[in-house]
């Protein structure tokens, strides 16, 4: 996967989509947090919350890449974990959207 390319128009396709689904997942993150942290009672839920933030950002961080060689798989993920829809990847080539689909089977 890291020989394909991507024209202009697909790169600003994946950015949107990219954007689109870090968004939503971070939203949901934030407000996960903000539950979490108005029923913080004893500092075992701190340290609790803080666990739970480290595991996010370890997942996070992992799971949105940007690279082009990365991007079909990262893209299958995030449609298979319902953060993006395929046709928010409208536009890009016929066969990388084909990729995305046959991965997000597996």
């Amino acid at each position: 996967m890291s020989d394909v390319s991507w024209s202009d128009a697909e790169k600003e396709i994946a950015q949107t989509a990219f954007e689109k689904a870090y968004g939503r997942e971070i939203a949901v993150l934030i407000q996960e947090v903000r539950a979490q942290a108005t029923s913080l009672s004893e500092l075992e839920d701190l340290w609790r919350l803080h666990d739970f933030l480290s595991t996010r950002r370890h997942d996070v961080d992992g799971k949105y890449d940007y690279r082009y060689s990365m991007l079909v798989f990262v893209f299958s993920r995030l449609v298979k974990e319902g953060w993006l829809n395929l046709d928010e990847l409208a536009g890009l080539e016929e066969s990388k959207l084909a990729k995305i689909a046959a991965l997000t089977r597996m």
